[in-house]
């Protein structure tokens, strides 16, 4: 491993400013391209009508709950092999990398089978109805058949991130990203020999990008020589597995806390009607766009504080922290201006239903402001997972949700309806970002003195 000397040594020497900018902008650059074609998707999917909207809105929590997994396991994986590095034992971050691939196989796979069997009730729920459900049905069994090729890719890029290669990782996510934006229409509506799928056509086009994430991945860490084969023994694998669910499962557990969350939410707005449910739906994935710099800081901002972690230097652990806080909350401000400047023409792009138009405007118009407050939760709970800290970021996530976010939406909807929830959860992330902000300031500053 080398080769990954030299990123290594510019985390740990070079300007703060300058490194995250450098190691961001290739991931900002990946995820942009992803996201803007996972709203193609559901663009397509609009084109349905109303009701697969709904149907896909109904997805989203489930989903995202196995992606929490994969995410969690990434966080894992990113802190130990960064950790590793930045110690400079470079054969423990190999060993580790294999083994985050397998376990991150048998947890998902298990996940997976156990959703494929629980589909119908899950959803009941969440509040789906006969007709919701029928395209439901359609769309998740065959996301759940192909989930393991949606992991592997997102564990393997863990693996470049934490070595400072972000370049890399986003060409992947990019290329599943415009790979599936091909195939929605010709599996969703059909072309030529492919016949139209509604619902199972976009599953499918999805798995297929998928598999192509998967193989590029696998193929690109053994030509690095970041994986030392293909299986290990039992006696080496064990700890290893250990020491990454030791950090994984708590982020995990915090990362399928916002589905959990979303699906607390999807069922308030069911009790509003299937236009407030699919504006919701449509909020939430436009949420990932204006996010996308938080989301991007939140996949760069942990190997820098990892390795400079594994090698003593502490203070720029909290240089870096304090940086991207105050950048984010200048940015996310002019994001919610654009967004509210749009939200005509972008509730219009989505549908023709003019409630739904209307509940997605008035998304627009509130829950973005706070979007700055939700990027410092969201970065906090990535430096303490980064500081291998995972029950305080697990503590943070339970706060803000079940403390702050839940129950200020549900009082908000029974008082002031739809537009009542979204005011509750802007009022949500302005009490949980002082909290963040505050607590991992003081905990920071503590390791400092352990160090002195």
């Amino acid at each position: 491993m080398s080769n990954q000397a030299s990123p290594a040594n510019h985390i740990l020497h070079a300007d703060i400013g300058k490194t995250l900018r450098h190691m961001t902008v290739p991931v900002l650059a990946g995820m942009l391209t992803l996201m803007t074609f996972n709203l193609v998707d559901t663009f397509f999917i609009s084109m349905l009508g109303t009701t697969p909207l709904a149907a896909i809105s109904f997805t989203f929590p489930v989903t995202f709950t196995v992606i929490s997994l994969a995410i969690g396991l990434s966080i894992g994986t990113s802190a130990v092999i960064a950790k590793a590095l930045g110690a400079g034992d470079s054969k423990e971050a190999q060993a580790d990398a294999l083994g985050a691939l397998w376990l991150a196989t048998y947890l998902v796979l298990a996940l997976s089978l156990l959703g494929m069997a629980l589909i119908n009730p899950m959803f009941r729920l969440l509040g789906a109805g006969t007709d919701t459900l029928l395209y439901i049905h359609d769309y998740m069994l065959i996301w759940f058949a192909g989930a393991v090729l949606l992991v592997t890719p997102m564990v393997g890029n863990a693996v470049l991130r934490a070595s400072g290669d972000t370049k890399t990782p986003s060409i992947i996510m990019a290329s599943g990203g415009v790979m599936n934006a091909i195939l929605d229409p010709i599996f969703i509506f059909g072309l030529g020999p492919v016949p139209a799928m509604g619902m199972q056509g976009a599953a499918v086009a999805s798995v297929l990008s998928w598999t192509l994430g998967c193989g590029l991945i696998i193929w690109l860490l053994f030509k690095r020589g970041l994986l030392i084969g293909a299986w290990q023994p039992l006696a080496i694998c064990l700890p290893i597995y250990r020491k990454i669910l030791r950090i994984g499962m708590p982020a995990a557990g915090a990362n399928m806390l916002t589905p959990l969350a979303m699906a607390i939410l999807t069922a308030i707005m069911a009790t509003h009607g299937a236009a407030a449910v699919a504006a919701f739906g449509v909020g939430a994935r436009l949420e990932s766009i204006a996010s996308l710099v938080v989301l991007a800081l939140s996949m760069t901002l942990p190997p820098f504080i990892s390795q400079n972690f594994g090698a003593n230097q502490l203070q720029r652990v909290q240089q870096a922290y304090q940086q991207t806080t105050f950048f984010i909350i200048r940015w996310q401000f002019a994001v919610y201006l654009l967004l509210a400047a749009l939200a005509w023409p972008i509730a219009g792009l989505f549908t023709d239903d003019p409630e739904v138009a209307r509940f997605i405007r008035w998304f627009l118009w509130i829950v973005p402001l706070a979007y700055g407050l939700q990027g410092i939760t969201i970065l906090t709970n990535s430096s303490f997972n980064a500081l291998h800290l995972p029950a305080k970021a697990l503590w943070l996530s339970l706060i803000r949700l079940f403390v702050f976010y839940v129950p200020l939406a549900f009082a908000g909807g029974k008082l002031f309806g739809v537009i009542g929830v979204f005011a509750g959860c802007v009022i949500a992330n302005i009490f949980t970002a002082a909290i963040a902000y505050n607590w991992f300031t003081r905990v920071s500053l503590f390791k400092l003195k352990e160090t002195v």
